[in-house]
């Protein structure tokens, strides 16, 4: 079990965050309500489905290494 105080937990939040936000923008309502802002602290939201449609096969090479060292090696 990995904590938020940990790199690892860091790491497994972010990489969460950005695959939930990428699969908000392919949600039309989704998308109007959350990813409507560009600045400011919703902008997080925004930012973080932009990485997810751009980057998406190295956020998904980043799940499954991600997903391996914790099942695996942790």
């Amino acid at each position: 079990m990995t904590n938020v105080y940990s790199l690892d937990g860091i790491l497994v939040f972010g990489l969460l965050f950005v695959c939930t936000c990428a699969y908000f923008k392919k949600v039309p309502r989704l998308k109007t309500w959350l990813l409507s802002e560009k600045k400011g602290v919703w902008g997080v939201f925004y930012k973080a489905a932009v990485i997810g449609t751009r980057l998406h096969a190295a956020v998904a090479i980043a799940c499954i290494v991600m997903a391996f060292y914790i099942l695996f090696i942790k």
